[in-house]
């Protein structure tokens, strides 16, 4: 597999290639200049080449303390990390001063590299990509990333190139486990992408003061303890009246995207100002997934008396939240690294707790005893008759309770049975399903067909009783 960098100044096509490349839309496209900020990492193929690829930021020309500077670091750490670097330049402006400037970064890095003149459709852009000569990293490809032609050309010029494999030494490796995938979401500037550096130990995503600086959803693999995990760091959730731009609705759409493809999900706040409507709407969104959660308080460093805002957060979020109550609440500072060792263990149990599966005779055991302790209500001077359960599937767990008059049973007493199941079996703050069915009666389609009544009288009537 080929790790390859796509790099190049803003707005050149850099995310529409990377998109062709891996063969489906994983990163946000629009016609503003720097919609990329972090790298992003994904799969493609090209021919027959396995590609491992990484989308970067626009390259510039700046070194403060800027978040611009900061965009250019995170490419810079991709050229670093890639064997092959794709270098596209757009071919309707021709070679300006910022991709000389850059065409001299790549030449000082010393890795091969290949210019793409992207945006060559018509006559337009033939001249552009004449002019790519003049960097000096030999014949430009000339290709159209959004119509995908030129595929081929690039394929012979990446092939040319190809890094020689590594020799086998004759173990074979060992069959990966499936990561746990982790989705990383709360309101802008809640502190996401900086709790995700400080877990993995290294400047991974673009932090800063300013909000809304994480466009697309980041993921970044990382191995906790013998365990492989995938975080994903999404963009900050506004509430949907303040969602005005096209690219943040494009970021709120990939962000509730990982939301469905997550296992548990962490809903960072704003230690200062936590559990507002829209941390509430994120909650309650990822509960109707069906998604374990976890809550983050950070930031904590900055709360005044902690022991008794902690507390009082915890009942505020079980009050606002019942469906969710008993989800852990872990308050940590990523800053200082302040209680950053609790989140991980009450991750693993969440999603430990989210993948349960109960053994239908504890199972219908514990219904015995919850139905005994509380019996269901009678609905019209009659009462529902909870029969047996089992569970049907994991991650939320999932059960069909069979019960006589199912359709009568009140909601109410589905989330006492909930709410019961947590409690006994430990699964605090777990989303839990319950259907509620009629159990199949015998003699239904007897009654209601008169010829077969008739034939069972007569059976009935010539059966000799048993002693």
């Amino acid at each position: 597999m080929i790790k390859l960098a796509i790099v190049g100044r803003p707005n050149v096509g850099k995310s529409t290639l990377f998109n062709r490349l891996a063969g489906k839309k994983l990163a946000i496209v629009d016609d503003m200049p720097g919609v990329t900020r972090d790298r992003r990492f994904g799969t493609g193929r090209l021919g027959d080449l396995e590609l491992e690829l990484i989308d970067t930021a626009g390259f510039e020309d700046v070194t403060d303390e800027s978040l611009e500077a900061r965009m250019r670091q995170q490419t810079e750490l991709a050229v670093e990390e890639a064997q092959l670097i794709l270098f596209v330049i757009d071919a309707r402006e021709g070679v300006v001063p910022m991709d000389e400037l850059f065409a001299g970064v790549l030449r000082r890095s010393g890795k091969p590299v290949i210019v793409v003149a992207n945006k060559t459709e018509g006559k337009a852009g033939y001249a552009g990509a004449l002019e790519a000569f003049r960097l000096g990293f030999g014949e430009p490809v000339s290709i159209s990333a959004e119509h995908g032609e030129g595929m081929g050309d690039l394929y012979a010029a990446v092939l040319a190139m190809e890094p020689e494999e590594e020799a086998w030494d004759g173990e074979e490796p060992d069959a990966a486990d499936k990561p746990i995938m982790i989705a990383v979401v709360g309101r802008p500037n809640a502190g996401k992408s900086t709790l995700v550096n400080r877990l993995i130990g290294e400047d991974r995503l673009l932090v800063g003061p300013e909000a809304g600086i994480t466009r697309d959803a980041v993921s970044v693999d990382w191995d906790w303890e013998g365990r492989k995990l995938r975080l994903v760091d999404t963009a900050g959730l506004r509430r949907k009246a303040r969602i005005e731009e096209k690219l943040e609705k494009l970021s709120t759409q990939d962000t509730l995207r990982s939301l469905t493809y997550a296992e548990v999900v962490l809903l960072v706040m704003d230690a200062t100002h936590p559990f507002e409507t829209q941390d509430l709407t994120i909650a309650d969104l990822v509960e109707r997934e069906g998604r374990a959660l976890v809550f983050v308080l950070a930031k904590w460093d900055l709360v005044e008396d902690p022991g008794a805002r902690l507390k009082e957060f915890i009942e505020r979020s079980e009050e606002m939240l019942p469906q969710l109550r008993g989800a852990p609440v872990i308050a940590l500072s990523a800053e200082t690294g302040r209680h950053l060792d609790r989140l991980m263990p009450a991750v693993i149990k969440a999603h430990a707790d989210w993948s349960t599966k109960l053994k239908t005779k504890d199972l219908n055991d514990w219904l015995k005893l919850a139905v005994e302790r509380h019996p269901p209500p009678a609905v019209n001077g009659r009462r529902v008759k909870a029969k047996y359960m089992s569970q049907i599937k994991a991650r939320p767990p999932t059960f069909v309770l069979f019960a006589s008059r199912a359709d009568k049973l009140p909601e109410s007493y589905r989330r006492y049975l909930i709410n019961s199941l947590r409690q006994s079996f430990d699964l605090p703050g777990t989303p839990i399903r319950i259907t509620v069915k009629a159990g199949k009666n015998p003699y239904d389609e007897i009654i209601t067909d008169p010829v077969k009544a008739f034939q069972a009288r007569r059976r009935n009537a010539r059966t000799p009783p048993t002693k």
